[in-house]
């Protein structure tokens, strides 16, 4: 079968699906991930095809625009201010993720452009189905979490999960609009679509485990838990990096991934003195915010490195808690303090101390070392942390989060 996979965003809304796509290329389909063209070395060695789409995230991410989501002190705010974003980014794929989508069989379509997704295979009379790395459809038992996920009580929780949707149906009006003009195709709105699919119990499978988020008990049938999409990733870890792993003990991995922040040079001088003050040896990871520290016998500044490698060999991971970080780490079986950013990041970091994996939280606004150094005591000094970090990976290694996906494609093709 030939399966179209369509994904945007950062590297974490990407990386998941080369993994299940490796995994649906070894059971015999003919895979192509179509997405930012940034992401191409993602695939490599995997057998999955790339067709690159427009639109650099990095660019986008540190444009005065991206910049400006710091100034947003509410999830809604940030919502509004991306979805302005997203509008023009959207419209500018359209075409791309059309041609990728013409030869296939099946589309699957990545939480970040469902809407669109779902109407090209709808344009082209072919079976789709969702794939998401986070909880989208609204349920009463926990706060949206495109919003921060904090609770607002069963109808606020309800409400919130509501707006989200809308909000994101509008992103996609106009790319919708460009489907009818310039592809010719017989489409309904992107809110009309939707309720559309959703009366028909359009498939969505998410790629998370039931041990971190149990599946709400108000969703539709049709909206399943498949279990996590590890990255395909063949790298190994630079050599000046096994040699700081050799000098000492374990040490704190500090990465926010694809996030940005206001002052980067601030918050890495920060982050050092929270390390030395908990005596604790670190590697910091540049990221898209640009951290960096001087190397010393105690710190070293990395760039992208593996975390499937370099996550079970520290004593705790300081993260953005982005899904895909979230993931490594929970895989890992390592103790880690959130810092959430934006977005999904408060409603991940609030799982993650639910289980206990994570001391607390330590949000981005109010990152100081005064702040950071009790809880990087905490998550490396309590073996509480360390016990449910380990419990809950041997789990994870037990899942399969691929056999789902290949059993909803026969049943979509039967």
């Amino acid at each position: 079968m030939r399966v179209v996979i369509m994904t945007a965003g950062s590297r974490g809304d990407v990386a998941p699906f080369t993994g299940l796509g490796a995994g649906l290329v070894r059971s015999g389909h003919e895979v192509t991930l179509a997405t930012h063209a940034l992401f191409e070395p993602l695939t490599a060695g995997s057998g999955v095809r790339f067709h690159p789409t427009p639109v650099d995230p990095y660019a986008v991410s540190h444009s005065d625009r991206g910049r400006d989501l710091h100034a947003s002190t509410t999830g809604l705010g940030k919502l509004l201010r991306v979805a302005s974003m997203a509008r023009a980014a959207a419209e500018e794929m359209t075409d791309a993720l059309v041609q990728a989508a013409h030869g296939a069989d099946v589309v699957l379509a990545a939480g970040a452009v469902a809407p669109l997704g779902r109407a090209i295979a709808e344009g082209l009379d072919l079976p789709s189905l969702g794939l998401f790395l986070q909880p989208q459809h609204p349920t009463r038992e926990f706060g949206a979490p495109m919003l921060g996920g904090r609770s607002l009580g069963t109808v606020g929780n309800h409400l919130g999960g509501r707006a989200v949707t809308s909000a994101v149906d509008r992103i996609f009006t106009q790319a919708v609009h460009r489907l009818r003009t310039r592809h010719g195709m017989t489409l309904r709105g992107p809110s009309a679509g939707r309720r559309a699919h959703e009366r028909a119990r359009w498939p969505v499978l998410h790629g998370f485990s039931e041990r971190v988020v149990p599946r709400p008990k108000d969703w539709r049938p049709g909206l399943e838990i498949a279990g996590y999409w590890w990255p395909h990733d063949t790298r190994t870890l630079p050599g000046e990096l096994e040699d700081f792993l050799a000098a000492g003990p374990p040490p704190v991995f500090v990465g926010l991934g694809s996030a940005t922040v206001p002052d980067p040079g601030h918050l890495s001088a920060e982050i050092v003195r929270a390390l030395r003050a908990a005596g604790l040896r670190g590697i910091i990871q540049q990221g898209w915010a640009g951290l960096a520290a001087r190397d010393d016998d105690d710190v070293i500044t990395v760039g992208d490195v593996p975390h499937a490698l370099l996550f079970p060999r520290t004593a705790a991971v300081v993260h953005h808690a982005g899904a895909g970080t979230t993931a490594a780490v929970l895989r890992a079986g390592t103790p880690t303090i959130p810092v959430p950013v934006q977005f999904d990041g408060g409603f991940w970091a609030a799982r993650l101390v639910a289980l206990g994996t994570a001391p607390c939280a330590v949000p981005l606004r109010r990152l100081t070392a005064g702040a950071l150094a009790p809880a990087l005591r905490r998550a490396t000094g309590d073996p509480h942390h360390h016990g449910r970090a380990r419990e809950l990976a041997r789990g994870l290694a037990e899942e399969d989060g691929v056999a789902p996906i290949l059993a909803a494609l026969d049943r979509l093709t039967s």
